[in-house]
Parts: C-alpha cells; structure tokens; sequence
C-alpha cells in the first residue's frame, strides 16, 4: 500500500504546525530563560517530532509498517501497565503467554485480516485461557485481582490499540489504497484534542471536572478542546471517505471517547500512586500516557466506519 498524495499533505501541514511550535518554543526560551515549564514545553515538542517521525515512516511501509508499529508500541504499554499490578509466581506462564503468544498472535490475525478472529481472540479466548493457566499453580492469594489486571492489560494495550492498524484493512467503494487516511485522520484528530483541551484550559479553564482524577482537565478546556477538534476534523473531510458533516460527528465521538479514555486510565494510575506510567517519552511519561485516549477511541471509530462505509 503506497502512501496517498492527501498523506504528503497532511504531514506538510503537521510538520508546518511543529515547526511553528519549535520556533515559538525558542523565542519564549530567549525570553523567559530556562524555566520548568518552558523546558517542559520543549520537552514535549522534540517528543512529538521523534513520534510524528516514527509513524510517518510506518505509514510509509504500509499494512505491514503500521502493524509492526503498533505490535511493539503495544508490547511496551502493556510492559508498563502490567509493571503497576499485583503479581505472584503463579501468574509466570500467564504472563509469558500475554506477551509472546497473545500479543504477537492478535497482531498476525490483524496482518492476515481474520476480522472473525481478531474481534474475539482476546475478550473471548485469551479471557477464558489465561485465568485457567494462572489458577492450576493453586495461588489463590488475590487471584480475582491478579487476573482482572492482567485482562484488562490486554485489553487496552493490545486489543483496543490493535484496532488502529485494523483501518487498513477495511475495503471502502472508491476509498481503495488510502486507508492509511483513516489511521492519520484518527491519530491526528485525537492527539489534537488533547493538546487543545490544554491549551484552552490554560486560556480559560476555571471549573474543575473531576479534581481528584485529573486537576489539568477544566470544563472549559473540554469544550474548547473538542468543539476545536471536531471541527478540525470536519476541516480533513477531503482526506476520508466522510462528508463534512460526518467527519465533523466522526471527530466529535471519537475526542469524546479520547477524553473519557483519559479519565479512566488517570484514575487507574490514582488507584496505583503514580503519576505517569512511564518516563520513556521525555514530556510525554510512558506509551500509555500518549495511547489512552487513541485506545478508547480506535475501536468506536473502526466499527462506525467498518458498519457504515465499508463493503465487508
């Protein structure tokens, strides 16, 4: 599958859009000097180059690029979200068996194109197996909890995630060999309203949503976030399948989704003590920190397309 000429497009503008951010970035350093916050914010931005970099170049390699990506993305997310929970020795080839069979295996049906297999594997086969792997060593000390941990890793960090590379396999009536559209178009929508969620927060926010979850996250920097999101999501209509005004409900569900999927993970990381899952990405924390509003997303958006636009 060979990038489209609407993907080369795309990334001048996000490219146009980092290069803006760098040199705003610079001018306030000069300014202001070496502040935690200035260094914060250039932290981040040096961090989303090297990403938007990466999935770019997977982008570039197709089916079998974008899959790659998110297998290892997956594998390292799934290392951090598990490295939180409770284990014990029981839990060894359960363990083994997520990371070297279940993982690898999910993303192979993905490559193959197995939509009966890959939607069920884990919330089906990997849910009942596992538990039963776990309980023949007889620990039975927090067994509930081990497993559920376990389930719910998967879930998110393989499951869900998986079902972003799965957009390229969806055959859509005059859309054919630019579903890697569809992968742009939900990474970028998504990742853009968390950024303007921030910044309109920072312009306006005054009401606290949920305080003790997160105390970044303000009513006002919600709705300036999605509201700016979806309509730059209507704005990308001429790169998708969509018409305006479906890019524009698409982009409105799936920020939505993004944000709800953010909660839930900050109150996950509440429940353990921390504040990041990760410091892999420097002003970014951990994979999880950058995939939780995708992940929640990924597979809302692959269903309404698969269920509305595709031939399948």
């Amino acid at each position: 599958m060979n990038a489209p000429a609407e993907f080369g497009t795309l990334m001048l503008g996000v490219l146009g859009i980092l290069t803006f951010a760098t040199v705003v970035a610079q001018i306030l350093r000069g300014r202001i000097g070496d502040s935690p916050v200035i260094e914060n914010l250039v932290a981040r931005i040096n961090a989303w180059w090297g990403m938007v970099a990466l999935l770019a170049l997977a982008m570039l390699g197709g089916r079998g690029g974008v899959v790659v990506l998110f297998a290892i993305v997956s594998f390292a997310a799934l290392r951090e979200f598990l490295t939180l929970t409770a284990k014990s020795r029981a839990d060894h080839w359960a363990l083994l068996a997520s990371f070297f069979v279940v993982l690898p295996m999910q993303y192979a049906l993905i490559y193959t194109d197995w939509y009966g297999m890959y939607s069920i594997f884990i919330p089906v086969y990997a849910f009942l197996f596992l538990p039963i792997v776990s309980v023949l060593h007889g620990d039975t000390d927090g067994f509930l909890m081990r497993v559920a941990e376990t389930q719910w890793g998967l879930m998110i960090c393989v499951f869900a995630a998986s079902h972003v590379p799965a957009l390229l396999s969806l055959e859509i009536a005059g859309f054919e060999g630019k579903n890697v559209l569809l992968v742009a178009f939900l990474v970028v929508v998504v990742q853009l309203s968390d950024v303007l969620q921030y910044v309109w927060g920072k312009l306006l926010g005054k009401r606290k949503i949920a305080p003790k979850l997160s105390p970044s996250k303000t009513w006002e920097g919600f709705l300036g976030g999605v509201l700016s999101a979806s309509a730059v999501g209507a704005g990308l209509w001429w790169m998708t399948p969509f018409a305006p005004w479906q890019a524009a409900l698409l982009a409105l569900v799936i920020t939505l989704m993004g944000f709800f999927g953010g909660l839930v993970m900050s109150a996950i990381k509440r429940d353990k003590g921390v504040k990041d899952w990760g410091h892999l990405i420097a002003g970014h924390g951990g994979f999880i920190d950058r995939l939780d509003s995708v992940v929640f997303s990924a597979p809302v958006f692959f269903h309404l397309v698969r269920y509305f636009w595709s031939a399948v």
